[in-house]
């Protein structure tokens, strides 16, 4: 069976930033990806919905990996 890839709404596409930069999301509809390029990851996107968790991410390029801590509170 076939993978179907779905469009991501330009309108969530402007909300949504990376969990850890807070950086915007690039868009990979080939990949159906959303890549922070600041953060050198890659978010999957599974049956349209964007999952933005780190432990769900991979790393792309030669960007460090991503410290599991980032996120501290204020």
């Amino acid at each position: 069976m076939a993978k179907r890839s779905r469009a991501i709404d330009p309108r969530l596409l402007e909300v949504l930033v990376a969990p850890i930069s807070q950086a915007p999301l690039r868009y990979d509809s080939e990949a159906q990806e959303l890549i922070s390029d600041q953060d050198g990851l890659a978010f999957p996107i599974r049956d349209g919905i964007p999952i933005l968790l780190i432990d769900e991410a991979r790393q792309i390029g030669d960007a460090p990996a991503a410290p599991a801590a980032a996120h501290e509170s204020e």
